[in-house]
């Protein structure tokens, strides 16, 4: 959050950062995910993130909004404990709000610190922060949309992520920030709409890394949900989760996605699968899933934050100032990403919101360019781009959705133990096989003798309550960690097994995230040949 220019001092971005390297994968083409959908629900509606300022008049700003088909401002409010009960920019919002209500936009407080450390730096401060939220909603009744933080498993907005153990911190201490601004809020107005977190998609959870030591969105939820069990609470978190799907370098295209434990417009059912893991089976609701009646309450998404960075043209470059810090777009390919992404998201019904970041550029080209219209207000294709697609789809999705649901199992387990046609010498001390996941997770693996060579049904439920149970002892084990992406080598002591005859490998896979969630393979039997008898 910054005041550099007037219109910006009410907003949640930072500084552009330098290019996150990171390995992607391509989670869909075009085609399959425009395709996407979920069950029958209500609209995605569609607005705008912006500081009051922008066009320099909350009409023409908020006449500018009807007529792209957006109906949600998100405006960013700093508390800053120094002065705890000053509202920044009082006067300002006092006279932009009004016209809110007159063109019928929904206007969102997106609540955060000034600063990093405001919150862990003193116990005092979560009761003054929700203090802050109760002055705000008595003095802007008509205001019922409140986003509480902003990207906290970020460190430019929220530390320490870490201890200087490198345990997880930042979940953690965000989760009862969480519940008092919900209990808070609802004293004052049981109907304001609390939306959590508003998640970064990125984190490198390394707390030894060189820049941005972060949390990833999926590792932050997992804290997020430890620290709600572990304080017994009855009373829901948050009435929605805010995420902000950015790419992760600027020109990535929307589909795209990133790897686990990270995730973007493509990989939102990640999102809702850490949510299902973190609180499922307590008092926060989790995201409605595929044939099941919907809950009144079920979660929904509040995409509040994206947006991509354009280049700018020669001619208006003299308005501009500084030096860009990206990989820009051109205009064009802007255009085409915003369609697809209103196109995609209108087809999710666990998506209630999208907003694009900026409606006009910031100036400073460090910062953020991504608006629909131009610093001399003429207006990008993006403009046009958006207008037409929140027409065709009024938000809603022309096919028909097959939804989500949570899963069991680990996500993308695969095991190979390799060719086991052959008998295996009585010498043989080699036992290994390899094992691939799309998220990490722990493992026990073994060998197990059989009575025979066939696999048997009985045979086959002692081997997995063995896998299963943490304290037998097959004849040969391991236990460890494999990570997501990367092939892991399984070896086992290397031992001779005493006896001859048939025997079969096995590994159980717990997920990290939730270990109730499992993977259990078994091999084909193998012989192990018996000793040669010696020559008399």
């Amino acid at each position: 959050m910054h005041a550099a220019v007037p219109r910006d001092n009410l907003r949640g971005r930072g500084r552009k950062g330098p290019p996150v390297k990171k390995t992607l994968f391509v989670a869909c083409c075009a085609c399959a995910a425009l395709a996407f959908c979920g069950r029958a629900a209500a609209n995605v509606t569609f607005g705008i993130t912006e500081g009051t300022g922008a066009l320099g008049d909350p009409a023409m700003f908020y006449s500018t909004l009807n007529d792209l088909g957006a109906t949600e401002n998100r405006i960013a409010i700093n508390w800053d404990p120094a002065q705890p009960t000053t509202i920044p920019n009082q006067p300002q919002l006092d006279y932009w709000l009004p016209q809110a209500t007159i063109h019928a936009i929904r206007v969102l407080f997106a609540v955060a610190p000034a600063h990093p450390g405001d919150i862990t730096s003193s116990p005092a401060r979560i009761a003054q922060f929700a203090a802050f939220l109760q002055q705000l909603a008595r003095t802007y009744p008509f205001v019922t949309d409140y986003v509480i933080g902003n990207e906290p498993n970020q460190p430019r907005f929220w530390q320490p992520q870490f201890s200087s153990t490198g345990a997880d911190l930042s979940g953690a201490a965000y989760e009862p920030l969480l519940a008092a601004s919900y209990d808070s809020l609802k004293a004052v107005n049981p109907s304001i709409n609390v939306i959590g977190v508003g998640l970064s998609p990125r984190g490198n959870d390394n707390p030894l890394a060189k820049d941005n030591v972060s949390t990833s969105p999926v590792r932050f939820l997992h804290d997020l949900g430890l620290a709600y069990r572990a304080s017994k609470r009855y009373k829901p978190l948050m009435d929605e989760l805010g995420f902000h799907p950015y790419p992760n370098q600027n020109n990535d295209p929307p589909l795209k996605g990133y790897p686990w434990p990270k995730a973007g417009i493509p990989n939102l059912d990640r999102i809702k699968q850490a949510v299902w893991d973190a609180f499922n089976g307590t008092g926060q609701p989790v995201f409605a899933e595929r044939g099941k009646t919907a809950p009144a309450n079920a979660l929904k998404l509040d995409l509040d934050e994206t947006g991509w960075q354009v280049a700018i043209p020669a001619s208006l470059q003299k308005l501009y100032a500084g030096t860009e810090n990206v990989v820009t777009i051109d205009e064009g390919t802007q255009a085409q990403y915003y369609s697809d992404i209103v196109h995609f998201v209108s087809c999710d019904p666990d998506v209630r919101s999208l907003s694009f970041f900026h409606l006009v550029d910031e100036q400073a080209l460090d910062r953020w360019q991504s608006g629909l219209i131009r610093l001399d207000d003429s207006k990008r294709p993006s403009y046009s781009a958006v207008k037409n697609a929140i027409a065709q789809t009024q938000g809603k999705c022309s096919l028909t959705p097959p939804g989500w649901t949570h899963t069991t199992t680990v996500n993308g387990a695969t095991v190979l133990f390799g060719y086991l046609g052959s008998p295996k010498a009585s010498s043989n001390r080699l036992w290994r096989f390899h094992t691939t996941v799309q998220e990490d997770a722990t493992y026990k693996a073994g060998v197990f003798r059989l009575g025979s060579a066939k696999l048997t049904a009985k045979a086959r439920r002692a081997v997995l309550k063995a896998l299963a149970n943490p304290s037998s002892k097959p004849l040969l084990v391991a236990k460890g960690t494999a990570l997501a992406y990367k092939s892991k080598l399984v070896a086992l002591p290397k031992q001779k097994l005493k006896r001859a005859g048939w025997y079969v490998y096995g590994i159980r896979l717990a997920a990290k995230m939730n270990p109730q969630r499992t993977f259990v393979s078994l091999s084909r039997p193998f012989l192990v040949k018996g000793r040669p008898r010696a020559r008399k």
